[in-house]
């Protein structure tokens, strides 16, 4: 073990995250060669294969599902350690990974990083936008942002963005004109609809509340998907009713293309949370990110921090 280099346990892990050579080295701004020369060292030494390789794909072997699953924690707390030792709280450097929803990644986020990244110039930033719920750390990623009924009870979570969001129904004018409008919401059981799935094969119930009255349908579906993009072309072209984020829908409502529905019924619920998992060793563009957000959160809508009122 002694002759083991960590840069070789790095290399492997960067692959084996990405299941690619070149995604990894692009990524890590090293050669592919140099990555597969580090992995064939690391195998020769260990005497067993970690991965499996094709001219199309890169699989992990039972051992390389293993030693992954060690090594990520263990890397991400040396990094984190090296990142205390080499930046002050003043003046962060080193990489941020996040893995948010594409609703967060899409109308949420950009105004917030843009901000946290002109104040610390030396963060790099890393997004991976997917509406799956993953272990955020075991993938490799210093934090995760969900939504409240999504995260893990272990994690410590952190508001980010609106603090309230809507779900709403809209349809196309000429869809309403020849369907009709609907007045509540198991009305929308006699109307073609337009789903959202996610990755993981599930496919939420629309959630209608007025007050304390809620109700859930599962409506029929004219199309079902996980793009979101399609399925506001979708509506707009006359296909069906939508429900989905407010944000989503407001532009197309905006300009004439969609008309909101069941206004009445509109949910509202919490916006979402940045979580990570406690550890001693925090890496110091994760905590000045939690801090940023903190003081943020703080932050009256004029723009003066409140400490600075008191």
């Amino acid at each position: 073990m002694d002759s083991l280099p960590l840069a070789d346990l790095d290399a492997f892990t960067a692959v084996a995250r990405e299941r690619s050579f070149r995604t990894a080295a692009a990524k890590r701004g090293v050669s592919a060669s140099s990555l597969s020369e580090a992995l064939r060292r690391l195998e020769q030494r260990l005497d067993v294969r970690l991965l499996n390789r094709t001219t199309r794909s890169v699989t992990l072997t039972e051992a390389g599902e293993k030693l992954l699953e060690r090594l990520t924690p263990a890397i991400g707390e040396i990094a984190s350690a090296l990142d205390q030792i080499s930046s002050s709280q003043d003046s962060p450097a080193g990489t941020l990974r996040l893995n948010v929803p594409s609703v967060v990644a899409r109308f949420i986020l950009p105004p917030i990083v843009n901000r946290f990244l002109l104040r610390y110039p030396g963060v790099r930033l890393e997004v991976a936008a997917e509406d799956t719920f993953i272990d955020v750390i075991a993938a490799g990623f210093d934090a995760g942002i969900r939504y409240d009924e999504r995260l893990a009870r272990d994690m410590i979570a952190v508001p980010i963005g609106p603090r309230r969001q809507r779900f709403i129904c809209a349809a196309s004018p000429t869809y309403l004109e020849a369907h009709g409008v609907p007045r509540h919401p198991r009305d929308v059981l006699d109307h073609r609809c337009i789903r959202h799935r996610f990755r993981s094969g599930v496919m939420p119930v629309w959630e209608f509340e007025k007050g304390r009255e809620v109700i859930n349908i599962s409506p029929p579906a004219t199309i079902v998907g996980d793009s979101n993009d399609l399925q506001v072309a979708a509506a707009i072209d006359g296909l069906g009713i939508l429900r989905s984020f407010e944000e989503f829908l407001t532009p197309s409502i905006a300009a004439g293309r969609l008309v909101s529905v069941l206004e009445e019924w509109d949910s509202v619920f919490p916006g979402p949370f940045l979580y990570y998992a406690s550890r001693r060793h925090m890496p110091a563009p994760l905590r000045a990110f939690v801090d940023f957000l903190r003081a943020e959160q703080r932050r009256p809508p004029d723009g003066r921090n409140q400490e600075s009122l008191a």
